[in-house]
């Protein structure tokens, strides 16, 4: 039977997405944390994707599938507000918020979901191909 690659690129895609999404949801819950210094407070992380060129180089497997190569922490600046009566405010009388941008978080959030759900529909065509295929042989 032909090679099965379709599962593994489509796998691949779906892990990528869940891991963007879980990342998204990290980056939301901690959207209002409040910290009182520069070096503690949340920074917004976004997924490292990569090709998996090795295999089309290699010319033994056709298409691609999608690596997580890491996670990267934004280097946007934190927002200091301040509030001299905060218990967590500094001498200076700052406190230090995350640099998450909630309604960016959204829309990536909606992108890495349809991303996740085209990848199933992607296996389940997959799967309803094969098993057509194999019916035909009766």
């Amino acid at each position: 039977m032909a090679n099965f690659n379709i599962f593994d690129i489509a796998g691949s895609g779906m892990n990528a997405q869940s891991v963007r999404l879980n990342l998204v949801a990290s980056n939301i819950a901690n959207a209002n944390a409040v910290s009182g210094s520069l070096d503690t407070v949340y920074k917004s992380r976004q997924p490292v994707f990569a090709s998996e060129l090795k295999n089309l180089l290699d010319r033994q497997k056709p298409g691609s599938g999608v690596n997580v190569l890491g996670v990267v922490e934004s280097q946007e600046p934190s927002v200091a507000e301040y509030a001299p009566y905060h218990p967590l405010a500094d001498k200076d009388g700052y406190i230090y918020k995350p640099n998450v941008n909630t309604i960016e978080e959204m829309a990536n959030m909606m992108s890495a979901s349809r991303s996740y759900q085209n990848n199933v529909e992607v296996l389940n065509t997959a799967k309803e191909l094969i098993l057509q295929t194999l019916k035909m042989g009766k």
